[in-house]
């Protein structure tokens, strides 16, 4: 049977695609020129519009309302985790392949946002992208939350204010290198007081944000 609820469908807006809350949605359509979105009661009818709407990106589903049970883990015996902070992660099934990536709360193992899949792209390019959609939205929320990563690499990007990836232009990756791009631009032209810091996995274990397809 269908899923019942309320979905919404952004058309046109930040992040097209299916969200499973109006919070989610209204990030993408807020004073975004021209957005297009309509809700839906059930999740099936929500997918099939979006479908039949747009030709392009017909995968980009991050609607969170199939969400797992959040992972609840006990970091007590790592006081050093501030489990006040957000995670973030990717995963790519192929280099390049299909990348999607995610935030979740650190101490409750709840997601935050699930972006993609996107086709042609990697896996740094998902941590990256993570990275800077935690910082964003942190930023319009007006707090300064500590974000964990396990890639030294996107760190770096970051810290550099822009992705240092060759991953070449193709038909199925064109919305991929737009979000690069946007991603880019956003940190040179913010600021931001958040700590961005080094997963231990080996000492902590998997980063909450962990998709577990290894």
């Amino acid at each position: 049977m269908a899923k019942g609820g309320k979905y919404y469908v952004v058309w046109v807006g930040v992040e097209p695609g299916v969200y499973d809350s109006w919070e989610e949605a209204q990030e993408q359509v807020a004073n975004y020129p021209g957005a297009k979105y309509k809700s839906f009661r059930y999740q099936d009818e929500a997918i099939a519009a979006y479908r039949n709407q747009s030709d392009e990106n017909l995968d980009i589903l991050v609607s969170l309302a199939e969400r797992e049970k959040p992972r609840i883990v006990d970091y007590s015996a790592f006081p050093e985790i501030d489990l006040t902070a957000m995670a973030v992660d990717a995963s790519c099934l192929g280099n390049p392949g299909r990348m999607e990536y995610q935030g979740v709360d650190v101490a409750t193992g709840e997601k935050i946002f699930r972006i993609g899949p996107f086709d042609d792209a990697t896996n740094n390019i998902g941590e990256y992208l993570a990275l800077v959609h935690a910082l964003a939205l942190t930023h319009k929320q007006g707090i300064a939350r500590t974000i964990y990563s396990d890639s030294r690499t996107a760190m770096a990007w970051v810290r550099n204010r822009r992705a240092n990836t060759t991953l070449a232009p193709t038909a199925r990756n064109a919305k991929v290198i737009e979000l690069i791009r946007r991603a880019d631009l956003w940190l040179q032209t913010h600021t931001w007081n958040n700590r961005i810091i080094k997963w231990e996995t080996e000492i902590w274990g998997e980063i909450p944000a962990d998709f577990g397809r290894k």
